[in-house]
């Protein structure tokens, strides 16, 4: 008996509910380079429903995979031209078969020879994701790659040493011992503690200037508080 497609389809278990399978990180330094990660990319990004972030989350890529349970998934990634909303894991055949745009791994000493290697072709030969770089937050090795036609090749460093992301449109780099965004500009794209605080500098500046210049007027005899 044939089936139409929607019938072939409707017979598929559904896999939207899938629970990610990764392990926890490998120390508290990881989580909060994680959280800082993806606390910056959704405040620069806050204005925008058209991707999703993943955090440690399980990549199910094929049904093969799922049944040898050769789970993948990645410390950090993004997919771009999505729906915004909460995910239990990344289902690519629920997804409109979309792989993500940008990979970040957070290399420990249980993980790193994996993710310099398995890992890494991975990403390249069947996820084709554009970007991948990974980062130590232990010895601050930081690489960044881009596909160039079939492979990965380096992406490389400018004077600074950050590395240009396409897929963002900002460079990585490191500063203070943690891998941050930096806007075209180089100006660093801020948590939003951060920002905030910036907020409050700006503010606390204007006030002491306003203070400085009605101290001035009033050395000229002028009433600052008689002006319109």
């Amino acid at each position: 008996m044939s089936l139409t497609a929607k019938e072939f389809a409707d017979l598929l278990p559904d896999a939207t509910h899938l629970e990610s399978d990764e392990p926890e990180m490998e120390s508290s330094v990881h989580y909060a380079q994680l959280a800082l990660l993806v606390a910056c990319l959704e405040f620069l990004w806050q204005d925008r429903s058209d991707f999703f972030i993943g955090a440690n989350l399980t990549v199910y890529f094929s049904r093969q995979q799922l049944r040898n349970r050769e789970f993948r998934g990645p410390d950090f990634f993004l997919v771009k031209s999505t729906e915004r909303r909460h995910r239990n894991s990344w289902v690519v055949w629920e997804e409109d078969g979309k792989y993500p745009n940008i990979i970040i791994e957070l290399l420990s000493p249980t993980t790193e020879d994996t993710d310099r290697t398995l890992k890494k072709l991975l990403y390249q030969d069947r996820f084709r994701t554009p970007e991948y770089f990974w980062f130590s937050p232990t010895t601050l090795e930081f690489v960044g790659l881009r596909l160039d036609g079939h492979e990965y090749q380096e992406i490389p460093l400018d004077e600074k040493g950050w590395r240009w992301s396409e897929e963002l449109q900002l460079f990585l780099g490191v500063k203070n011992n943690q891998l941050r965004y930096f806007a075209p500009n180089g100006s660093l794209v801020p948590t939003p503690d951060e920002s905030a605080n910036q907020a409050r500098q700006r503010a606390e500046e204007e006030r002491q200037r306003a203070d400085r210049f009605a101290e001035r007027l009033r050395s000229l005899g002028i009433n600052p508080d008689e002006i319109a």
